[in-house]
């Protein structure tokens, strides 16, 4: 064997064994009477010592020639180290080597093999199999591994079967950008790599096996983000013979089973908030609530005692902006009324950028003297100023942060000035963890441009059956009230999971997609096997998709999913290391029947 131990495996109970070891060559130092080799495995670092007036010359002159990452096997003596250390676990010893073999020689790496390397991301992407040595990034590959095992454990004592569903599969209309595959064999028709295996795990409970998990593959052609890659991995289950409770107390128990075993931590029950409230009171359907600031509507204090209509400020002026404002609303952050009025600025200056869109801020600072001074004193009285802080629950030395606007606008304009003021006052630690359900979402939305009502999950959520009234009543402008049996969990302000109790009534199922203006052929030709299988005997079922990379990278507390996959691609979807998507030869594209143009 080229090794008896690993580098990070041997104690001052190995004293005195005689041991192989193989590796990187992390570094090499060299003092004259002393040389020592850092030797590097996924498992650790061991430190090689060659006393030079006792060693072998050939071991001397062997160790003087090593490189950064030569690859070796060396078999020595474990003795007791002198200067021990406690930065590695193998601190406590060192090996004296009888032979050190040099397996493999190697060019000096583009970057630092180091926690802290000098590499920056498009060079770590375009050499990630040496990226991949790095600790940090075998650490978050490890995290990846652990989750998954404990997963799969968790699910197989429920009876949860992993079954494999096809990755070239039927290209569907709704949702993200399909991956397409052309036939070779089928000229002019393509394949689909699936944006998820939906479709089938329903036809898997049509088929009796009441409880299906895969930790699958998915694929969608869309812009990219830190949180997003064209590839991902899903954890994906489905159940039989359920309602939505059911769901979210299994999906619940697998959370809370997931940090116990793998952060350590024990989080409480799960919260639930409904979609509007989360609108309502955050600004989006995936709230971080590990702070409060909750959204506080003020129309009815800026509209003044005189007209219902226009407010007559302090200077009797009519202050326009909220009076022409279909809301107006704002946070109160807590101990930030000392805040410069630079700070401010940069505020104003955050909500105006384009990704934003609000068109101003405006400001009223609750000093620790008692007095209230805003941006707009002009316009409010100090009555009005404390009547606002009454709102807010303000007590001296907050900052009230106020905007108006068109309803769904501002809110979302709101909801990102709350995340930022979260930022700023260190209200976001990613050590803290605070999960939820998000339920009752509305079924459908409707796209001005389109001029139609999209699904606003996919087209087999189920409505929540005390809605199906509306759904019946033929008018379509009462779809809006359709709430669905729809569940997002929550995490730390990002979306970790999304399901639902889906439709398994097939005259549902075609009323569904006739609203979504589907004509029947075109809903045989996209999804007649799943109408077709309900006519003999499909069950109530239900399930979730979590977002597992995501769910790595939140226990691993980064902000992206990149190092939480072995071989991610760039912002642009491309893998730089192996230069993909690439073009293929004229050859190829004649057998597939395909043009390219320019």
């Amino acid at each position: 064997m080229l090794r008896t131990h690993t580098c990070g495996e041997l104690r001052i109970t190995n004293v005195s064994q005689t041991v192989t070891i193989s590796g990187w060559v992390q570094g090499v130092r060299d003092k004259g009477a002393l040389l020592w080799i850092d030797l590097r495995d996924r498992y650790g670092i061991t430190q090689i010592t060659i006393e030079t007036d006792k060693a072998d010359q050939q071991i001397i002159d062997t160790a003087r020639l090593l490189g950064r990452e030569f690859v070796i096997s060396v078999t020595g003596k474990v003795t007791e180290r002198y200067s021990k250390s406690d930065k590695i676990e193998t601190g406590d010893i060192e090996i004296t080597p009888h032979t050190i073999v040099v397996l493999n020689t190697s060019i000096t790496p583009p970057f630092t093999i180091e926690d802290q390397t000098d590499g920056g991301d498009e060079l770590r992407m375009k050499y990630r199999y040496l990226d991949l040595r790095r600790n940090p990034v075998r650490q978050n590959l490890e995290l990846r591994h652990r989750m998954a095992i404990e997963t799969r454990l968790f699910l197989d004592k429920l009876n949860f079967m992993e079954v494999e569903t096809p990755v070239l599969i039927k290209s569907t209309p709704e949702g993200a950008r399909d991956f397409v595959v052309p036939s070779r064999m089928n000229p002019g028709e393509f394949y689909a790599l699936p944006q998820s295996p939906q479709t089938f795990k329903q036809l898997l409970m049509v088929g009796g096996f009441d409880r299906y998990y895969q930790i699958v593959k998915c694929f969608r052609d869309e812009d990219l983000r830190a949180d997003r890659q064209p590839e991902f991995t899903q954890i994906d289950c489905e159940m039989a013979f359920i309602e939505q409770e059911d769901i979210l107390n299994t999906f619940e128990a697998l959370t809370r089973h997931l940090f116990k075993t793998v952060k350590g931590i024990d989080i409480p029950e799960l919260s639930r908030m409904t979609y509007a409230d989360a609108m309502q009171q955050y600004g989006n359907d995936k709230p971080d609530i590990r702070f409060e600031m909750k959204f506080v509507e003020l129309k009815n204090l800026t509209l003044g005692s005189g007209s219902p209509l226009l407010w007559q400020g302090a200077g009797g002026e009519a202050f326009k902006v909220f009076n022409d404002a279909q809301l107006v609303v704002g946070i109160c952050a807590k101990g930030a009324s000392e805040y410069s009025r630079k700070q401010l600025d940069e505020l104003t200056e955050f909500v105006k950028r384009p990704q934003i869109g609000a068109t101003g801020l405006v400001y009223a600072r609750y000093n620790t003297d008692g007095t209230i001074k805003s941006s707009v004193d002009k316009f409010f009285n100090e009555q009005d100023l404390k009547n606002w802080a009454t709102a807010f629950n303000a007590q001296p030395g907050d900052l009230m942060l106020i905007m108006a606007g068109e309803i769904n606008k501002t809110r979302k304009a709101l909801s990102e000035l709350r995340l930022e003021m979260g930022n700023r006052l260190g209200l976001r630690d990613k050590n803290k963890f605070s999960a939820h359900w998000v339920i009752d979402f509305p079924m459908f939305e409707f796209n001005e441009e389109a001029n139609r009502w999209f699904a606003m999950h996919h087209p087999f959520t189920s409505p929540k059956p005390e809605d199906l009234n509306l759904l019946n009543s033929g008018n379509l402008e009462g779809l809006g009230g359709v709430c669905a049996n729809a569940y997002d969990l929550v995490i730390n302000g990002v979306e970790i999971g999304g399901g639902s109790i889906r439709i398994h009534d097939k005259e549902l199922q075609s009323k569904i997609f006739s609203i979504l203006g589907f004509t029947k052929e075109d809903a045989q030709a996209q999804f007649g096997f799943l109408m077709n299988a309900f006519e003999f005997g499909a069950p109530p079922h239900g399930g979730i998709a979590f977002g597992f990379d995501r769910l790595c990278s939140l226990f691993g507390g980064a902000d992206g999913i990149r190092d939480f996959i072995a071989f991610p691609k760039n912002n642009s979807g491309r893998d730089v290391m192996i230069d993909s998507p690439s073009l293929i030869s004229q050859e190829q594209l004649n057998e597939l029947n395909l043009i390219v143009k320019g």
